[in-house]
């Protein structure tokens, strides 16, 4: 069993507050006699000193720095809980929780979170994970959304609530000044390709394309990470098939150049989550329409 008690570590947290022992004893209505033996009980039990007397006021040990840390945020923890327990609802200042997937584009995530990024009022995680962590951890009450590009579908135990935030087209990336047209001719089957990896369905529909039109690419590399496929596009000079919006700083400084749209062919991004009691107010906030 734990030696804290928290009835005296928030005597300890209001007095380190205040720094004034005499004012916090008038503010919580107890004696300051009492309220000194409060604090004193809680640092025999850890056995540390909390406070050193510096004239009529209280200054915090190295020791007392640490404990008010941790009690900052217990009992932040604690209005959140009660908040959420009494009125169902979560603080719009509480931690929103956020699964992505380990292969999706960094610069979708990024443009996903801006909202957050100019705000001050609130904390947000970003948890990287295969798509079965993600539902599973969204299942147990461990993410608030998840984002994914795989499409999820829901089952008899779990009804996922999943919504397009993005459809993407899907181009073909490449170094600037290469004689390449709209259409696989000639100057395509001339280059090296780095290429989406295994069962993605950018690679499924770039293997029909390149079959429509004959065209059997010389593969240098695969990766099924977009930021991996970003890197090999930036550093190798082949050709490769993504989404424009992972390479976007690169296209925006002309170090890459887009060279044509595959037709019909699209990536989805999705916001996914699971119905619960307790929603964060943010989320709707987040879950838009992307450009």
């Amino acid at each position: 069993m734990s030696r804290l008690n928290y009835h005296h570590l928030y005597y300890f947290w209001q007095v380190a507050k205040q720094g004034n022992l005499t004012q916090t004893a008038q503010k919580l209505h107890i004696s300051q006699s009492a309220l000194s033996s409060q604090i004193k009980q809680l640092e025999q039990s850890l056995n540390v000193q909390l406070f050193i007397r510096k004239g009529r006021s209280l200054a915090l040990t190295e020791s007392g720095y640490h404990a008010l840390s941790y009690a900052d945020e217990i009992f932040k923890n604690g209005e959140e809980l009660e908040t959420l327990l009494t009125s169902g609802k979560a603080l719009p200042g509480a931690t929103i929780r956020i699964g992505i997937l380990s292969t999706i584009s960094r610069n979708f995530i990024e443009q996903f979170i801006q909202p957050l990024i100019n705000q001050n009022d609130c904390r947000y995680t970003l948890q990287s994970m295969s798509q079965t962590g993600l539902l599973t951890a969204l299942g147990e009450l461990q993410l608030d959304m998840a984002l994914t590009n795989i499409p999820v579908r829901g089952s008899n135990k779990q009804n996922w609530q999943s919504r397009v935030l993005a459809r993407q087209s899907v181009a073909i990336i490449g170094p600037p000044g290469l004689e390449l047209g709209q259409d696989l001719t000639n100057g395509y089957r001339q280059q090296r390709w780095v290429l989406p990896y295994g069962e993605n369905p950018l690679r499924s529909a770039f293997d029909a394309f390149a079959a429509q039109y004959q065209l059997q690419p010389e593969i240098i590399a695969e990766s099924d990470d977009m930021a991996m496929l970003r890197l090999l596009t930036r550093d190798t000079g082949a050709l490769a098939v993504m989404p424009e919006v992972v390479v976007k700083d690169e296209l925006d400084q002309g170090m890459l150049k887009s060279y044509m749209l595959l037709p019909n062919v699209y990536e989805n991004f999705y916001a996914v989550t699971v119905k619960r009691r307790v929603v964060h107010p943010k989320l709707d906030m987040l879950i838009r329409p992307l450009r």
